[in-house]
């Protein structure tokens, strides 16, 4: 199998320097089902662990996370890293309790590069709610006397929704040959928080998994009624997704809290579609565990270390995407996964609020998240034979090797090639995809010119790179 990254939208890569690694392969089974109004040309990702597919096996110790959704647990490995003093969860690999619920929704790797301008861009036809008014976290103030928590959370309640997922499946005759179906199934069901009403629409936020690969979403409200949803915008990295529907459905809508007052200790609870909607708006009851995790996850964006608020309050398939809600019914988190693994209970995960609204806030105003874009493929280094090494002195382990090259990014004419072994930006250390990714993403921005320290055939060089968008 020759592990190479789609370029383009037409799998064109005569024009695209890259490195063919040649290993043990491993079967993918990947969904071809449309998206509705988010850009079709999804394979081509922003840069990751390009030189291998989805489920590479390796020999490795794993912990699994689930994503929250139901449709069956979207199971994704990565190895377990040495332990370290920082508080973060690296080393548990992720069956993502994806809270969707249904057949495989999964928060997979696919093959990335760097290709931001493709998976990013909206859909021709998807028009970008400007007039939108911002949301904001608002602050928090003391339970007033008069309202029970029950009362709380049912108010709440009728702001959160079911989201199903339909997907167009393949259709496989008696030889084998696939053919898409013109009819949708349902392959999963999740969660969703209506957080605005604003003229004729409402938006919901929920989670990018919840809603990935679909070529329908049916929004289930709190009265019963059905109504389709059209997706604004959608994030992988920050597994993130607005969607909107007609106004006339929506009479509650909910509203952020300021998640960085958040302590261990507060009261939380959970609310979402459990296993789907028959057990719509379950709420359950826990405390904040823990502020400011970091955990690894593998999504159809590449790798990336999620920022997360830890609970005990229980998060089961079907409920990503729903709210986690402080005493005073203010949206702190949006549920997203849990640890599942024998012997685990307790350890649930949401993305805070303070994390997701600028997300959001983008996603409506521009339909996608603009980040600086290089150009190039990656594998990380340990994940390649050492054949493959490039006369890299002993003392480098870490790093990351450029796969693939745009030919007309940035990165082509600042002059890296194709074997590069990358190991610092800007004077910082780069030891994995993931860590040139969150540097990238969160250090530098749009036009910014970085310093990368390159090995080539063994010696180590200074490329400056100036970063598009």
């Amino acid at each position: 199998m020759n592990y190479k990254d789609d370029l383009n939208p037409e799998n064109e890569q005569n024009e695209t320097q890259s490195i063919d690694l040649t290993m043990p392969a491993s079967s993918q089974n990947e969904s071809d089902a449309e998206k509705p109004n988010v850009d079709q040309e999804t394979n081509t990702h922003d840069f990751g662990r390009s030189a291998y597919e989805a489920h590479h096996t390796q020999e490795t110790n794993y912990r699994e996370y689930t994503t929250a959704s139901h449709g069956g647990e979207a199971t994704r490995s990565k190895e377990e890293p040495k332990p370290n003093n920082k508080r973060n969860l690296k080393g548990f690999a992720s069956t993502l309790a994806a809270g969707v619920i249904g057949s495989v929704l999964t928060l997979t790797i696919l093959p990335h590069t760097d290709y931001m301008k493709n998976y990013f861009e909206k859909a021709d036809n998807q028009s970008a709610a400007t007039e939108v008014k911002a949301v904001t976290a608002q602050p928090t103030v003391a339970k007033s006397s008069g309202a029970s928590i029950a009362d709380t959370v049912e108010k709440v309640s009728k702001a959160i929704v079911g989201i199903e997922n339909y997907q167009k499946q393949q259709n496989s005759d008696f030889f084998g040959n696939s053919s898409p179906s013109s009819q949708s199934v349902e392959t999963g069901s999740g969660s969703g928080v209506i957080f605005q009403k604003n003229n004729n629409d409402a938006y919901i936020v929920t989670n990018n998994h919840v809603v990935e690969g679909a070529s329908k979403l049916e929004i289930s409200l709190y009265n019963g009624e059905k109504t389709k949803a059209e997706v604004v915008g959608t994030d992988a990295l920050t597994d993130l997704a607005v969607l909107k529907i007609d106004a006339k459905y929506v009479n509650a809508t909910a509203s952020f809290g300021d998640s960085s007052t958040l302590r261990p200790g507060d009261q939380v609870y959970a609310i979402g579609n459990p296993l789907g909607l028959d057990l719509s708006r379950t709420v359950t009851q826990g405390i904040i565990s823990a502020t400011n995790r970091s955990i690894a996850v593998d999504t159809s964006a590449g790798s990336w270390d999620t920022n997360v608020i830890q609970t005990d309050a229980a998060i089961n398939p079907g409920n990503s995407g729903g709210a986690l809600i402080n005493s005073q019914g203010q949206v702190i988190g949006i549920n997203s996964l849990k640890i599942s693994e024998n012997g685990v209970e307790g350890l649930g995960f949401a993305i805070p609020s303070n994390d997701a609204i600028p997300i959001v806030n983008q996603l409506i105003k521009n339909g996608k998240i603009e980040r600086p874009y290089i150009g190039i493929g990656l594998e990380d280094l340990d994940q390649i034979p050492q054949i493959y090494w490039q006369n890299l002195p002993s003392s480098v382990q870490k790093g990351v090797m450029i796969t693939q090259v745009d030919p007309h990014s940035a990165a082509s004419s600042s002059g890296l090639e194709v074997k590069d072994v990358i190991v610092s930006m800007n004077g910082t250390k780069i030891g994995s995809s993931s860590e040139l990714r969150k540097y990238l993403y969160t250090k530098v921005n749009v036009g910014d010119t970085v310093k990368f320290g390159v090995y080539r055939n063994g010696k180590l060089k200074t490329i400056d790179v100036k970063l598009s968008k």
